[in-house]
């Protein structure tokens, strides 16, 4: 049977009342104990826990993302394409919040959610505006310490993208030269509890799902590449049907 509050959760929700629905969760836990939110949590949602979640990151925690397990994260967090943000600046900062309020907790959670069918692309899109940093880390495994470019792989020109794919290719088709190495750099020096460290982390310790957000990279980038092409041909032809017509008209 279903909670009262998980049903009064999502109306607040439908309402726009996001604090208000946490709120309500947080009681949960003030009267009855952590223990008791966690299994009222696995009736919520994943559509609604996630839309509670995007409202808190590291500036702004909340109980809920104190006690959320991996599964019930890795659930929710795999819908957050529906929100169409393009900079995934909000899903960067939630996962950061339940990634690294136990540092070694990360990997389990980073682990459930390549595990579930679009986990990868949750990744991929976590590292949106650093995801050419991210592929010089495949590549090298170091991390750049000045970094210049603004605009990331979307700001490349065709030839250059070309040229990095290329490059991914090679070095996927070497086997270990993407994640069977050892760490150049320690966790410790990079421990920024952002992009870096969960890089590290999926580099050397979770190297299967690694290895895999950088091919789904390498096809969003091939996707982009065919896009541009395309593009660029339809506006070849558009003079030449615009002539085609004024001669017809002639």
């Amino acid at each position: 049977m279903t909670h009262p509050v998980v049903l009064k959760t999502s109306q607040l929700i439908l309402a726009g009342d996001l604090s208000g629905a946490e709120q309500a969760l947080v009681e949960i836990a003030d009267t009855e104990g952590d223990t008791a939110l966690v299994e009222i949590l696995d009736q919520v949602p994943a559509k609604d826990l996630l839309a509670i979640m995007r409202g808190f990151d590291g500036s702004k925690e909340s109980v809920i993302n104190m006690v959320v397990t991996p599964e019930q994260f890795a659930q929710a967090i795999v819908l957050e394409s529906r929100y169409r943000d393009e900079t995934h600046a909000a899903l960067r900062g939630m996962m950061n919040a339940v990634l690294y309020r136990d540092e070694e907790m990360a990997a389990e959670y980073l682990e459930t959610i390549g595990e579930l069918e679009g986990g990868y692309e949750v990744l991929v899109n976590y590292f949106g505006d650093r995801d050419e940093e991210f592929l010089a880390f495949a590549m090298s495994g170091e991390f750049t310490e000045e970094y210049h470019w603004e605009g990331g792989l979307a700001a490349r020109s065709i030839t250059w993208l070309n040229e990095k794919i290329d490059e991914i290719d090679e070095a996927l088709h070497e086997g270990n030269s993407i994640a069977g190495s050892r760490p150049k750099v320690p966790r410790s020096e990079i421990a920024d509890h952002d992009w870096m460290e969960t890089a590290w982390v999926l580099r050397y310790e979770l190297s299967d799902i690694f290895e895999q957000v950088v091919i789904a990279m390498r096809d969003r980038m091939v996707h982009d590449v065919e896009e541009r092409v395309d593009s660029v041909a339809t506006a070849e032809t558009r003079p030449k049907a615009a002539e085609d017509e004024e001669e017809s008209a002639l």
